[in-house]
């Protein structure tokens, strides 16, 4: 086990930050849009489900990995699966830096727009498309994608407890306040109970389409942070009488009850401000893209809020400032992870705070300058993700998925056991979701996205592209494994 100096204070701080991972832009923009194109309330009942068979698993996975270890996830998954598969950690640490790269550019947007509501440009445009677009294609992006990686790298150079901890108690509360302001006026509007009964009103029809269930599993390997590493990584930092069990589910329903109480918001304001045309514009997200959502129909709609100029600019604020404190929090953990990786080699934790915050902010630049980049690289470590889930449960069957239960699971401080049901879940289910999830993902970039160039990997949505670059960082960590775990598990003085 690794010698860890440093513990979060209290579960509660604990609870906050790894919620602070789980919660994320995602859960305000994309889970509105993607229960709108799949039927409304029926979207839920498989969401939920999904819960329970992907996302607490894997959450459960990674708190016991990295509180049994006190390693990131080379080392993590190097002591659970064998030194031998130490280039699966560093796939799984990469993707969610690779995320890091154009999540900050993200960040740096949600910024932006949050300046632009406190000085009421949101409320006084009449051209929001021209708007992003105007601030998309300009240099801008660059300036606030610097600004977020510099607000991230202050906060982990703080430390666990006096940075990410403190953080996440203000941040993550404020957050809770602003979304529940917004819910209360959302449904206080005229027509608002229509969009709440399309909300939770399920069909059976589109209970029974298995492209729903299909999007609730997605939805839960992007939104819930179950499978990134970034949890693994902030269970380095558990106290060892941490219930690893109670701490997961606390995580999961956590993030998802903010998702709900977005959801409520959305649809509420959609259905009274924009009957009609609303539902069609959330679905669409402005040319199906995830960021259209939030930055251009979501201010049109603040415009017709009742009140006038400074009750729209007022809500206007507030809702970049809640997507802002969504955004800091995830990009903090996306950045520790890549910080706790160079620690565990050994690097000195300030310099590798340097190093993490200088390739952010260089490979974050081509996301900022291009939306095409941007769009290529969220597709594919997207998916990626999916394979991390699936590399870490590789790792518990190897370690022995009864063995791992008991021991590091259901180990010391412990206070509820997880049951047998646990070894089914993830040794079979997990992989069989993995391979659903990929086999649909590229059936739709072959029928859909990309019909006569799914092979190219220049192409945005191909599978070429996914498989190319997947398969360029997994064969440098393959040949590079043996460095790896030298330096990782076998320095002088490390056990």
């Amino acid at each position: 086990m690794a010698e860890q100096k440093e513990f979060f204070t209290s579960r509660w701080g604990m609870i906050l930050s790894v919620i602070g991972i789980a919660v994320g832009t995602g859960n305000i923009w994309r889970f509105s849009r993607i229960v709108a194109q799949n039927g409304g309330g029926s979207f839920l009942i498989p969401w939920v489900i999904f819960l329970f068979l992907w996302s607490i698993p894997l959450i459960i996975a990674e708190f016991a990995i990295g509180k049994s270890t006190r390693y990131g996830n080379i080392g993590g998954i190097a002591k659970i699966a064998g030194e031998k598969f130490a280039w699966m950690g560093a796939f799984i640490g990469f993707v969610a830096t690779a995320i890091m790269f154009y999540y900050s550019v993200v960040a740096g947007w949600c910024i932006k727009y949050l300046t632009q509501g406190i000085t009421g440009t949101l409320v006084t445009t009449q051209d929001h498309i021209g708007l992003w677009n105007s601030f998309t294609g300009s240099y801008e992006p660059i300036i606030f994608h610097v600004l977020a990686m510099a607000i991230g790298a202050f906060v982990i150079y703080r430390g666990v407890v006096s940075g990410i901890e403190r953080t996440n108690r203000v941040l993550i509360p404020s957050l809770l306040v602003i979304l529940l302001i917004l819910a209360l006026r959302a449904v206080t509007l005229d027509g608002a109970w229509e969009g709440i009964t399309y909300f939770f009103t399920p069909t059976l029809d589109t209970l029974l389409d298995y492209k729903v269930w299909l999007a609730a599993l997605t939805q839960n390997a992007w939104d819930t942070g179950a499978g990134w590493g970034l949890i693994l990584t902030y269970a380095c930092y558990a106290r060892q009488k941490e219930d690893i069990a109670l701490n997961a589910s606390l995580t999961a329903l956590g993030n998802n009850s903010v998702s709900l109480l977005a959801g409520i918001t959305i649809f509420s304001t959609v259905f009274a401000l924009s009957p009609g045309e609303g539902i069609k514009e959330l679905i669409s997200g402005q040319g199906s893209t995830n960021t259209g959502l939030a930055f251009i129909f979501l201010p049109q709609l603040f415009e017709k809020l009742p009140g006038g100029i400074w009750v729209q600019g007022f809500f206007s604020t507030i809702f970049f400032l809640g997507l802002t404190f969504a955004a800091i929090t995830s990009l903090i953990s996306m950045i520790e992870l890549a910080v706790k990786t160079f620690v565990d080699m050994g690097l000195e934790r300030r310099r590798a705070l340097v190093f993490v915050s200088v390739l952010g902010f260089l490979f974050g630049i081509p996301s900022a300058l291009s939306m095409t980049f941007f769009e290529n690289q969220d597709w594919v470590w997207g998916i990626g993700l999916m394979i991390s889930g699936g590399f870490i449960s590789f790792a518990i069957i190897k370690h022995g998925t009864d063995k791992f239960r008991q021991g590091a699971v259901n180990g010391e401080g412990s206070d509820v056991t997880v049951g047998r049901w646990y070894n089914v879940v993830i040794s079979w289910l997990v992989p069989l979701q993995v391979i659903v999830l990929i086999v649909w993902w590229f059936s739709l970039a072959i029928t859909s996205f990309d019909r006569e160039g799914w092979w190219n990997p220049l192409n945005t949505y191909s599978v070429g592209t996914c498989l190319l670059q997947w398969g360029v960082v997994m064969a440098v960590f393959i040949l590079l494994n043996k460095q790896m775990v030298q330096r990782t598990l076998h320095q002088k003085g490390v056990e």
